[in-house]
């Protein structure tokens, strides 16, 4: 597989705080999630000062953004927005005081989000595709930027038996219509992110062929963001529990950077970091930490014991 780069109508990303060129830069996103029935940890980050640690170690790992969510994707009851804000919004003001790291806020709700952004989020991702136009239209007369992913389902609804006769093709055209439909609705294009939606709405199937296809999401010119780890098409893949998916979560993440993706959702941090690093010295974009190994007149001796 060779290395895609794609070339972007806006490479430099001006957020809140930071500048982050995706021409050659990956931004690792660590995942927060402010809800008892999470995906990933099932509530272990539910609590605040829980949610505010778990923020603040991400990013003394290395995450330059971080994904702060009162509500699971996954199909349930729908939560008032004022208690989804309730959830969301005190974790952003207590990182903000703190980091100057990209935050955004992972919400589909209009107020949520014009909550989160009052309190310093400076992204928001909306996981439905616009389902709200009115969320457009705040991130529109705020300035923040706004993540555009694909899902078919009304937010939080089943959507049983998804069917495409050519996965990636349909998903482009999704994100190529949302972001047409988030410009109408005042969006800059500069602060458009787009995220082809590993696993929502999509057998592992699909979201293999998506991952291998990636480039041709990147194709349409806009940062993409890859939200893979620990996701269920890894565990259908190899055969492995949620807690178990590290390895096949990262070499997700690597083939997408590979296709065209810059940015990385992650539950295990510095790990994910140091994929991107290395990814990043490849292409030519990082020096090396160090430089010494067959670089003097004689070659250090191994320090692999045995050898």
């Amino acid at each position: 597989m060779s290395l895609y780069l794609p070339e972007l109508i806006h490479p430099v990303h001006h957020f809140a705080y930071r500048t982050i060129d995706f021409s050659r830069q990956v931004a690792v996103m660590g995942i927060i999630n402010r809800t008892p029935d999470s995906f990933y940890d099932g509530g272990a980050t539910f609590a605040l000062d829980a949610a505010v640690g778990a923020a603040l170690r991400a990013v003394a790992e290395g995450a330059q953004w971080l994904d702060i969510g009162g509500v699971p994707f996954a199909p349930g009851p729908e939560l008032p927005w004022q208690e989804e804000a309730e959830r969301v919004v005190p974790v952003i003001r207590a990182i903000r005081e703190s980091t100057d790291a990209v935050i955004s806020a992972d919400t589909f709700q209009p107020r949520v989000a014009a909550a989160a952004i009052e309190a310093g989020a400076d992204v928001i991702n909306d996981t439905t595709g616009i389902s709200h136009p009115d969320l457009a239209r705040v991130v529109a007369d705020t300035g923040v930027h706004l993540v555009i992913t694909h899902s078919l389902a009304r937010p939080r609804t089943v959507y049983p038996r998804p069917a495409y006769t050519d996965v990636t093709t349909e998903v482009s055209r999704f994100l190529q219509d949302k972001v047409e439909l988030a410009d109408g609705l005042g969006v800059d294009g500069a602060k458009i992110i787009i995220d082809p939606g590993h696993d929502l709405n999509k057998n592992t199937l699909h979201t293999l062929e998506l991952t291998r296809r990636l480039d041709e999401i990147a194709a349409l010119g806009y940062p993409v963001l890859a939200a893979v780890s620990n996701k269920d098409f890894i565990g259908e893949t190899l055969d492995q529990p949620k807690t178990e998916r590290l390895p096949g979560s990262l070499a997700a993440a690597t083939i997408c950077l590979m296709n065209g993706a810059r940015i990385l959702r992650m539950h295990h941090v510095a790990e994910s970091v140091s994929a991107a690093r290395l990814f990043e010295a490849a292409a030519g974009w990082r020096e090396p930490a160090y430089l010494r190994h067959n670089m003097g007149d004689a070659n250090e001796p191994s320090r692999v014991p045995g050898r």
